[in-house]
């Protein structure tokens, strides 16, 4: 927030010290300060209502769908939405006007965009193996939204700044810019561990209360960090703060201390609706991390060995970057090109559309009952 208050009670103090001989000087640096309170009070920090946060979220996954395209699959899509509706249906924001995506990738993510706009890559799909893991990965998104950590993220880094009388709606350049920095903020930034660990406890609570076994996020991302063992940089899901082995402690003790006691796991309807096949990290055709026309079929190169760096995202880290140059897109296997991110610069599909399913609460009732969850 601006400090306009701290800035006007310095004013007042220099009119109260001034003297006669002085007071040329003094007006001069009245008339500095007033100028410094004008120009502070000119922006302000973004401020962000619940339709404009749908309208932000909305521009992102739009963004999010080009880059990976959507599974085209009505099947699918309302499967996962039944899930997430249950959980959503359960959060402290029942009524936003929840969006489940699949995308066409065989990376290994899932994230949340504001509003309401939960993503889980085919990737993530396969590697999951129930329907309490896919809940836990679900709660864990909603919770992100639930919270507003992408927002307020922003704002705490005062990445966006927008005029005194200017609105989300109402500057489609101040909403551009909006855009960019949370497609930035959720890859290139993340959240820190205050949100992570926010999101994997309140998630695996979220999940429980409703009768899925609290332990199905920590499952999927023991077998994630089983998968990735052989790596030597942090990818995707697996670039977490805090570290893997931390957050699965943290919450194994969550889940014990809350003793949590809900045991649906649901396996059988997870693979009777989900049938897609895990692929290695080296099976994972992937372009060049910043290229433009990322979608298409998939090509692969013979992979090279990657040079370690350091990563620090969480369970939602998995955008590129929006703006900047146009470059060509290259198509390389696993690890080819220096600083790929398998995960993250996974090669996506063609078809961005979003896949149509109405879920009525009649719907979700009968699911939770047929799954004998509460």
């Amino acid at each position: 927030m601006i400090r306009t208050t701290a800035c006007f009670v310095a004013a007042g103090l220099l009119l109260g010290t001034a003297t006669t001989a002085r007071g040329g000087d003094q007006l001069g640096q009245i008339g500095k300060i007033g100028g410094a309170v004008k120009k502070v009070n000119d922006v302000r920090d973004l401020q962000v209502t619940d339709q404009e946060e749908q309208q932000l979220g909305a521009a992102v996954s739009e963004r999010i769908r080009a880059r990976y395209g959507v599974v085209q699959d009505a099947a699918v899509h309302r499967y996962v939405a039944l899930v997430g509706g249950a959980l959503a249906q359960a959060s402290t924001r029942p009524a936003l006007p929840w969006t489940f995506i699949v995308l066409d990738t065989d990376g290994v993510n899932a994230f949340a965009a504001p509003g309401g706009y939960v993503h889980v890559t085919r990737g993530a799909l396969a590697l999951i193996q129930d329907e309490a893991e896919l809940a836990g990965v679900l709660g864990h998104e909603i919770v992100h939204i639930t919270e507003k950590h992408t927002i307020r993220s922003i704002q705490k880094s005062k990445s966006v700044q927008m005029g005194a009388s200017e609105t989300l709606s109402g500057s489609s350049a101040l909403l551009e810019r909006a855009v960019t920095a949370t497609y930035d903020n959720i890859v290139e930034k993340g959240f820190g561990r205050g949100e992570e660990n926010e999101s994997d406890e309140k998630g695996i609570e979220l999940a429980n209360r409703i009768g899925y076994a609290p332990a199905g996020l920590s499952g999927f991302l023991t077998r994630l960090k089983d998968r990735n063992k052989g790596s030597q940089e942090k990818r995707g899901l697996f670039a977490s703060h805090p570290e893997m082995q931390s957050r699965l402690d943290n919450i194994k003790k969550e889940i014990a201390s809350k003793k949590m006691a809900s045991t649906a796991t649901l396996p059988d309807r997870y693979k009777k609706f989900i049938t897609y096949t895990p692929k290695s990290v080296t099976e994972i055709a992937t372009v060049a991390a910043g290229s433009a026309g990322l979608t298409g079929g998939e090509s692969k190169a013979e992979p090279k060995k990657e040079e370690p760096k350091k990563r620090g995202f969480g369970i939602s880290r998995m955008l590129p970057t929006g703006g900047g140059e146009k470059q060509q897109a290259q198509v390389t296997g696993s690890g080819s090109a220096r600083g790929v991110d398998p995960e993250k610069d996974a090669r996506g599909g063609g078809n961005p559309r979003l896949v149509p399913v109405k879920i009525a609460a009649a719907d979700i009732a009968a699911f939770k009952k047929e799954g004998g969850l509460k």
